[in-house]
């Protein structure tokens, strides 16, 4: 027996969290001992769908018809909608409503966090609703000191030459348009903004924006995992300045690595990340630049120990644990006891 992992129109988010939160289910449920599979396989009693692409709530509806279960993930919600791709904001309304649909076409909907998963309450989404992170893989992602010299080396940054990362969608949203003031604010310090978005999908402020970045910053566009894994530990300070998540798969890779972190301080990081013992947070941006110049300076304490640790405790083993705690609390059925038996009882049953 098996879960599917409904794939759809997938590719359309390949390059985004949503696409990396799918490879960490995946590696979840294995990691717990359940199987999973891309296809439609006849032994898949379990089917998790990850988007809100009109196919997705159809497979739901399709799956729930054939009598299997499904798990809507709530990765979207109206409030991080807002602010990101041309039109966004006019259609933030109609997207609610859209979600809100999308997510009652499941038996169970899980979200990152408790932050997103009372948003989702507040829409009325009327199914069970668990919070779970999307975990790290922290024997990927940790400290090196090989990948800072490799990262170094590759954007030819001089011996003692600091450097500030982010990385993310290029819209307004994530905190592109401060990040790039800061930038201008701190000259001598090298800047990476790593992370692709179509030109045609990036609002005009935004673009001008990046037309007009100083010079000290590099976009050096999407990367595989094992140069970003190298950014994070070469870098000296990872500052991500978005306005609303629902919670931060990059945040958890960077702190898995290491990296002295620098948050907005908005909502969805209440919960779980303290101010000054995981993470620093700034109110505005003038707090953000006092932050980020004290990490460089080494004047604030370091929080790289405390960020591992919370990383270590989102860890795609333990995760899995909980996910597999999830199945058990909903009687999902991912397991079964005596598979070889599956023929005679199919039989038994078209018989009665």
């Amino acid at each position: 027996m098996s879960v599917q992992l409904y794939s759809g129109a997938l590719t359309l988010v390949q390059k985004s969290g949503v696409g990396q939160a799918v490879e960490h289910q995946r590696e979840m449920l294995r990691r717990c001992g359940i199987p999973a599979t891309d296809t439609a396989a006849a032994d898949a009693r379990v089917v998790h769908c990850n988007t809100v692409f009109p196919d997705s709530p159809l497979e739901a509806l399709w799956a729930r018809l054939r009598g299997k279960k499904v798990v809507y993930y709530g990765h979207s919600t109206r409030e991080d909608f807002k602010h990101s791709f041309r039109g966004s904001d006019q259609l933030s309304g109609l997207f609610c409503r859209w979600i809100r649909f999308c997510y009652n076409c499941g038996d169970v909907v899980i979200t990152p966090t408790p932050y997103s998963k009372r948003l989702l309450e507040s829409y009325g989404v009327r199914k069970p609703i668990y919070a779970l992170s999307n975990g790290v893989d922290t024997d990927f992602f940790a400290p090196s000191q090989a990948r800072r010299q490799a990262f170094r080396r590759r954007y030819g940054l001089a011996e003692g030459e600091k450097a500030v990362l982010s990385v993310g969608h290029m819209i307004a949203r994530k905190g592109l348009v401060e990040f790039l003031e800061l930038a201008r604010s701190l000259p001598s310090v090298r800047f990476f903004w790593f992370g692709y978005t179509a030109p045609k999908l990036i609002p005009p402020a935004v673009r001008q924006a990046i037309a007009k970045a100083p010079p000290n910053v590099t976009f050096p566009g999407f990367v595989s995992r094992e140069e970003l894994r190298e950014a994070y530990c070469g870098c000296d300070v990872f500052a991500f300045l978005s306005h609303e998540e629902t919670e931060g798969i990059v945040v958890l890779e960077a702190l898995a690595c290491g990296i002295p972190t620098v948050l907005r301080d908005i909502p969805v990081y209440e919960d779980w990340l303290a101010d000054g013992v995981q993470v620093y947070k700034a109110a505005d941006d003038a707090q953000a630049l006092r932050l980020v110049d004290g990490i460089l300076a080494g004047t604030l304490p370091s929080t790289s120990r405390a960020g591992r640790e919370l990383a270590k405790a989102r860890s795609l083993e333990r995760m899995g644990r909980q996910l597999r705690s999830i199945y058990d609390r909903e009687n999902l059925p991912y397991w079964e006891p005596f598979p070889a038996m599956r023929p005679q009882l199919d039989q038994c049953a078209r018989i009665r």
